[in-house]
């Protein structure tokens, strides 16, 4: 069981110098580090639960803790480790919307990286792995990343590679043994504008070759090779008489599939004491449906079929709402307490809302019940 398309992805802080150290990570790829040393350790827990539903269906539920251990090594040197566990049931559509014949599932996840990197004056050098298991899903990936910043630590360069290999299965059908491969190619640069001012641009490429086809989908057949583009820009500005730190992001994504979507987000980060800070979080998402989704068309047996489907049918198809034309809002409040020099802890509620009607650029794809899933975190961490 594939984690749900709405699974937040974390972000974690870039640093080089003053200003660039409150940069966002590149999507895809560990935070930048780099400058004279590894700095503290760090031992931090996060709790996840999320549930997503529509009317007249509760979806599915995840609960996902994981624990995050980074130690310096020396003064050059510093070792990762993360282990994750999730446990997801619910029933899921087997087409479009529908709620007659939703298919129930309970699964465990588990999951974890490591991670090693050697820090010089103004570089750093990383290699990672990470390794999944569930039910009917396999996952193993390996990555490298270098960062290295300008003699005046005000701007820096970031350069990564992953390559992930997957075995997919399926519970309903234990004859099903597919694989996939994946490489990514990510880059960057970060740009301190001014003292209060930090700009960064990112561009991911990611080739896929393998199995694409959910088979928890009823009519689902999909290219066994996909290819994408993700580009980023990140602004970050401070407002010195408000204490407000400014995050916006827009993000632009392609595929071979025929998806393009846009992302527009905004965290204004309030730091309302010296040991509290407040963010609340507006995310924007609109995305274009991929070339062989097909809408809702009834029928009194079975599964909705596509025109012509019978008397020809069609190479790729799928009735995934997720490859459908939407658009959607995520609103969500964050809430950091620096309890001591050392402990920290915080707490996030994200609501996402998601319609064939708020598609930008035109009617989205019409027959789908309206899709809601909200995301409850926790953590805790402590610096040593």
């Amino acid at each position: 069981m594939r984690r749900p398309a709405t699974w937040p992805a974390g972000n974690a802080a870039a640093g080089w110098g003053p200003l660039v150290a409150a940069a966002l990570a590149l999507p895809g790829s560990a935070a930048a580090q780099g400058g004279p040393g590894p700095g503290p350790g760090l031992l931090s827990f996060k709790w996840l639960s999320y549930q997503d539903s529509q009317p007249g269906l509760q979806r599915v539920g995840v609960t996902s803790p994981s624990l995050l251990l980074r130690a310096p090594l020396g003064e050059r040197w510093a070792a990762e480790v993360g282990v994750t566990a999730d446990s997801v049931s619910g029933a899921s559509p087997r087409y479009h919307t529908a709620i007659s014949g939703a298919s129930r599932m309970s699964d465990e996840r588990r999951a974890g990286d490591v991670k090693v990197t050697r820090f010089d004056e103004r570089s750093s050098w990383s290699l990672g792995a990470a390794a999944s298991d569930e039910n009917d899903f396999t996952s193993r990936a390996v990555s490298a990343q270098a960062s290295w910043a300008s003699d005046d630590n005000n701007r820096s360069w970031n350069a990564g590679i992953g390559y992930i290999r997957d075995r997919i299965g399926s519970s309903n059908d234990p004859a099903l043994d597919e694989r996939r491969r994946t490489l990514e190619l990510a880059g960057g640069v970060t740009q301190a504008l001014s003292r209060l001012d930090l700009v960064q641009l990112g561009l991911t490429l990611v080739e896929g070759r393998g199995y694409y086809t959910d088979p928890y989908k009823s009519l689902d057949a999909r290219p066994d090779a996909r290819r994408q583009a993700i580009a980023t820009v990140r602004w970050n500005h401070h407002f010195e008489a408000s204490e407000i730190t400014l995050r916006s992001h827009y993000r632009h994504y392609r595929d071979s599939f025929g998806v393009r979507s846009h992302t527009l987000q905004f965290d204004p980060i309030w730091q309302a004491t010296t040991r509290l800070a407040i963010t609340p979080s507006l995310r924007l998402y609109t995305q274009t449906a991929a070339s062989f989704y097909y809408d809702p068309v009834y029928s009194f047996l079975g599964a909705p079929l596509p025109p012509g489907y019978v008397e020809a049918p069609p190479r790729y198809l799928s009735a995934d709402q997720r490859l459908s034309a939407f658009g959607a809002v995520t609103l969500g409040i964050r809430l950091a307490w620096q309890l001591d020099d050392d402990w920290a802890t915080d707490i996030r509620f994200d609501r996402y809302e998601q319609r064939g009607d708020w598609h930008l650029g035109g009617p989205g794809s019409p027959g789908l019940a309206p899709f809601s899933a909200r995301f409850l975190q926790w953590g805790l961490s402590r610096r040593f």
